[in-house]
């Protein structure tokens, strides 16, 4: 089941509460905190449960010539051994 970002912060903000031992009246506050850890989550390659960390795409290598013009590198292969 995934929960949607209003759960995970309203966990978060509940788990925030309890750690500072309950206090009242500083509620704002633990949501606040756990909506800047969500979008600190978000922005980072962490997934949103904070266990498992995503692989980035990797970006083309651009060769530029000197005339300015850019071209996409071409990909290398490995080279085949013959037996």
């Amino acid at each position: 089941m995934t929960e949607t970002q209003q759960e995970w912060i309203a966990k978060r903000a509940y788990a925030l509460w309890e750690e500072e031992g309950r206090p009242a009246g500083r509620d704002h506050a633990h949501w606040e905190q756990a909506m800047k850890e969500r979008a600190a989550l978000e922005g980072s390659a962490a997934s949103s449960d904070g266990k498992e960390v995503k692989t980035r795409a990797k970006r083309p290598v651009v060769d530029v010539k000197a005339n300015g013009a850019a071209k996409a590198a071409p990909k290398k292969t490995a080279a085949r051994k013959s037996a």
